[in-house]
């Protein structure tokens, strides 16, 4: 029996909030990267969807160039800024660092744009706990609030809101 894609009831127009930072995190759940062609092909499978935003930090390296341009290529909109990097441990002549671009504020920048032009439905792919005042907010205006994850990948901030908000687990590439 094939499998179908999972199929969300969304209520008016709607916009995505792709964090791919958070999104790429999920191949190691998932076994497999997620394929920003197939998500975007899916997501323009609803009518309600009008516009899909994609974060991602931008830096100098050539694979991370190479996939901004891709993803505007494909019909995101995307949404960057440069990446900081943190010293995160000296050992003597070698230096560790981690690279940080957090999108929070300016996801819930465009979400209240969204609001302001009355959207109804938003889809967040962001496990982040961070945006548990958003969502509460958003709730609280009566727009409809979908949040798509992965197993390890959930702020418990956003397991516990038990109200007005969708949960959707994705195990595979199939459940999208």
């Amino acid at each position: 029996m094939k499998k179908e894609f999972k199929k969300i009831i969304l209520r008016g127009k709607t916009a995505v909030f792709v964090d791919w930072a958070n999104v790429y995190g999920w191949k190691k759940s998932l076994k497999l990267e997620i394929d920003i062609s197939i998500l975007y092909k899916y997501l323009k499978s609803y009518k309600e969807i009008e516009e899909i935003y994609l974060y991602f930090g931008k830096d100098n390296h050539p694979k991370s160039e190479k996939f901004l341009n891709q993803a505007e290529k494909i019909g995101y909109k995307v949404i960057t800024k440069p990446v900081k990097y943190i010293l995160v441990e000296n050992l003597g002549a070698e230096k560790i660092y981690r690279r940080k671009c957090d999108f929070d504020m300016e996801v819930c920048i465009d979400v209240h744009k969204k609001v302001a032009e009355n959207f109804e439905s938003s889809i967040f792919f962001t496990g982040d706990g961070d945006f548990e005042p958003l969502y509460k907010l958003l709730i609280g205006l009566k727009k409809q609030v979908v949040v798509v994850y992965t197993a390890g990948h959930l702020g418990r901030e956003i397991w516990s809101i038990k109200k007005g908000l969708f949960k959707v687990q994705i195990k595979n590439l199939i459940d999208i």
